[in-house]
Parts: structure tokens; C-alpha cells; sequence
């Protein structure tokens, strides 16, 4: 009975070991994805964004474009039915369909997911775990699982796919506990781009005849 207990315990051990192992590793790997972020001024991704959820049938994809000037909170956000600019207090969200504009205060809690926060979102509020190697296309991805903290988050798993070479961020998948799973997928990224710093602010005059509806 010893000897089972004896291996039982060597068992855990090397599990707890080989774990705390990979949660180094992705700490590792993370960091250096947000060192090489942080050397950028303004980004400028093109991604893809999916909805999908079996249980309703819902499968709904859309284009958009991110530019965010890193480590400022600062960001634009364009998609085919609404556009988020934020200067870093606030936030435009602009419904097209609706033609009305939403200011509200930049909410910077780890509930809200958005586009912008995708280059960061491991940042705080996370337990991580490094789960292996994945080659597509001739690309090595190291995938990492991200878990909140707080259980009480509508979402339960984050899945990173990020670039080895790149070190850097390609794919963020989110798996909501209602069954619905978010996709952002990077389809090009382009460090320091040349944008105005009013690329980042609530412009009126651009926007003729839309409502602005102040929720603060």
C-alpha cells in the first residue's frame, strides 16, 4: 500500500512539475510578445472577426481595421456596421445602421473584449498555460490557454495562437460560456504606421447628419 501511495505522489509530482513547467514557458513567451508591442508607436492590423455558435446557428463574419498606439489606450476600430475611436478617457462608438454616436467613458475592466485590446489582453487578470506547438502554412504558432481569474466572467478560455518568429499575436479565440465562440484572426500587421493624432479623437464634421447620444 506504501509503494502505491509512494508512486501516486510521484505521479503528482511530476504533473505539477511538467505544469508549472509550461506556465513558466508561457510567461516566457508572453513577455516577449509584449516587450516587442511596446517598442511600437502605432500599429496598424487588418483582421477578421467571426461569431460562431452551433447550438443557435449563428455564424456571422466581418472584415475591420485596428489602429492602436501602444501603451496609450488609444485606438480606432473600423468594421462594416460601427466604428470605436477612443483618445484614452473616452470612447465614440459609432452605430452606422443607426446613425448615432455613443460617448461613453474608456472602460478599461478585463470584462470588456474588444479589438483594441487584443495586442494586450493576457496582460492582467489571467492564468496561462503553454500547450504546445502548432505548424500551418509553414508557420509555427505557439498556443497558449488563458483562464480569468475571475470565474465569474461570462467567457472561460482564451486561446492564443502567436507567430514564433514574429513573436507576435495571430489569432485570439474566445470561448464564451453560452456556447458562442469570438474569433479575431491578424491578417497583416504593420508596426509604426504614420497616423495623425486626430485619427484617434471624435471628429463631428465627419460625420454629417449622425446623432451623438452622451452616456456618461
Amino acid at each position: 500500500m506504501m509503494k502505491k501511495i509512494v508512486l501516486l505522489m510521484f505521479v503528482l509530482g511530476v504533473a505539477l512539475s511538467s505544469y508549472a513547467q509550461t506556465d513558466v514557458k508561457a510567461k516566457a513567451i508572453l513577455a516577449e510578445v509584449s516587450k516587442k508591442y511596446r517598442l511600437y508607436d502605432v500599429v496598424k492590423a487588418d483582421f477578421t472577426f467571426t461569431i460562431d455558435n452551433q447550438q443557435a446557428k449563428v455564424k456571422e463574419t466581418q472584415q475591420g481595421t485596428l489602429y492602436a498606439k501602444a501603451g496609450a489606450n488609444k485606438y480606432k476600430v473600423a468594421m462594416s456596421n460601427q466604428d470605436l475611436i477612443s483618445d484614452g478617457k473616452s470612447q465614440w462608438t459609432y452605430l452606422k445602421d443607426d446613425k448615432e454616436v455613443q460617448l461613453t467613458n474608456v472602460d478599461n475592466s478585463d470584462d470588456v473584449i474588444n479589438p483594441a485590446k487584443i495586442f494586450t489582453i493576457y496582460e492582467k487578470g489571467y492564468k496561462y498555460l503553454y500547450t504546445g506547438d502548432s505548424k500551418v502554412g509553414g508557420k509555427v504558432y505557439q498556443m497558449i490557454d488563458l483562464s480569468p481569474v475571475d470565474t465569474k466572467k461570462s467567457f472561460f478560455k482564451i486561446r492564443l495562437s502567436i507567430d514564433k518568429a514574429a513573436k507576435q499575436i495571430a489569432n485570439v479565440l474566445i470561448f464564451d460560456k453560452n456556447g458562442s465562440k469570438y474569433a479575431y484572426a491578424i491578417k497583416s500587421f504593420v508596426p509604426n504606421v504614420k497616423v495623425p493624432e486626430s485619427t484617434f479623437a471624435f471628429d463631428a464634421k465627419k460625420y454629417p447628419g449622425v446623432e451623438v447620444v452622451d452616456l456618461r
